[in-house]
């Protein structure tokens, strides 16, 4: 599954000029791709790699040259109210935007590494025409012929993979909050399918459902134990 959106051109407020040391400059490696030829540099990132259920979403951003929005960093350390306002400024301002998704069977048939990958593969797909040039957060796409760079907590030292950090992570949310609404008795609109106390003791309650990571620890065990599912 994927969505996305291409633009021919993006808005440019928010330059960063000289704001940032070289050290500190969120856009300091689209500038080195830049300077080395590139043009259509796309930030990428996921979410959802660690919880017990639901799909591994990634995202692919390609943002205006220079453009900063502020209050744009790793999506886990802004707060849920503010990602959502933050994703639709991305999706407004952004050149093009893609969403790839890999649900919990994909993940399970081919791992979670594996299935992050085709999930990043599928936001690639949306962006038409392609990037020429990518930024991931410590990862790369072996089957994907674009030249790439992956980078150590990329998505702090990036301002294009943190903006796909956020549409990855805001979009997984959403479609967290839809389990929610069909199997309330988890509490996925609280915990996102990570693996909290309250979350692991409903899967020991209810047994694993659907949406559940069967061959993550401590679901694996759960089922060993004998104890279902639905």
């Amino acid at each position: 599954m994927s969505r996305g959106r291409t633009r021919t051109k993006g808005l440019r407020t928010g330059e960063t000029g000289d704001l940032f040391g070289p050290d500190l400059d969120p856009l300091a490696f689209e500038r080195i791709a830049r300077g080395s030829g590139y043009c259509r540099i796309a930030g990428l990132d996921e979410a959802g790699r660690g919880p017990l259920a639901g799909p591994v979403v990634a995202a692919a951003v390609i943002l205006p040259e220079d453009l900063l929005i502020p209050g744009v960093t790793d999506s886990k350390q802004v707060p849920e109210a503010e990602r959502e306002r933050l994703y639709e400024v991305i999706v407004k301002d952004a050149v093009a935007y893609g969403v790839g998704i890999a649900d919990e069977r994909t993940i399970e048939e081919v791992n979670i590494l594996q299935a992050t990958i085709i999930a990043m593969e599928r936001a690639l797909a949306c962006i038409a025409p392609p990037p020429d040039y990518l930024l991931l957060d410590a990862i790369t796409l072996p089957r994907v012929a674009i030249p790439q760079k992956p980078l150590v907590k990329g998505d702090i030292r990036s301002h294009s993979i943190a903006a796909a950090s956020i549409l990855a992570k805001v979009t997984r949310d959403r479609l967290m909050q839809k389990l929610h609404e069909e199997y309330p008795q988890y509490n996925f609109q609280r915990h996102k399918g990570y693996g909290t106390k309250e979350h692991c003791e409903l899967i020991r309650r209810y047994g694993p459902c659907k949406a559940h990571r069967r061959t993550f620890a401590p679901i694996a065990g759960i089922i060993k134990d004998g104890d279902g599912g639905k």
